[in-house]
């Protein structure tokens, strides 16, 4: 039972991930003056936006792995409950090694390499990196221990 949750809560953070990463997009896009001229928000496809023209790209770059990561962190310390925790977490991680390994790969269609395009630095996406894998790891790992631990470790069993 402790696996299937587990493999639940992995499906719903990815939905949650994907989702607010996209919608960060869209949401600075739009706020900047930009005209959203195509977009997909399906997590089976990777979700996209595109805008034409968009005014302020660095804006709407950056808001997609900042918003993607912020926001579901920020609901779970709000709700407190270890699977909120648990997406929070993951949305941390999943975001910082997202922007990471689009850096590596230099697909022209992903974040990373649009972000060093239009004038971001080395620097500023390696420190998202280094705090979004550093904090996503640590925090991701001990709710994938606290999920998996056993119900008799819990403190939940009549154990003397």
């Amino acid at each position: 039972m402790r696996w299937l949750r587990l493999i639940l809560l992995i499906a719903l953070a990815w939905v949650v991930m994907t989702t607010t990463h996209e919608l960060g997009h869209i949401v600075a896009g739009c706020a900047c003056g930009g005209t959203l001229a195509s977009y997909s928000l399906s997590p089976i496809s990777l979700p996209f936006s595109i805008f034409e023209p968009d005014p302020h790209p660095l804006v709407t770059l950056w808001s997609g792995p900042i918003l993607g990561a912020s926001v579901p962190v920020l609901i779970a310390w709000l709700f407190k409950h270890s699977y909120a925790m648990f997406i929070g977490y993951f949305c941390l991680l999943a975001n910082g090694v997202y922007i990471g390994c689009a850096w590596f790969s230099g697909d022209q269609y992903l974040d990373t390499p649009k972000l060093l395009e239009h004038g971001a630095s080395h620097a500023s996406i390696l420190i998202y990196c280094l705090i979004t894998i550093g904090f996503g790891y640590l925090g991701f790992r001990h709710q994938c221990m606290t999920i998996l631990k056993p119900e008799s470790a819990k403190g939940g069993g009549n154990h003397p």
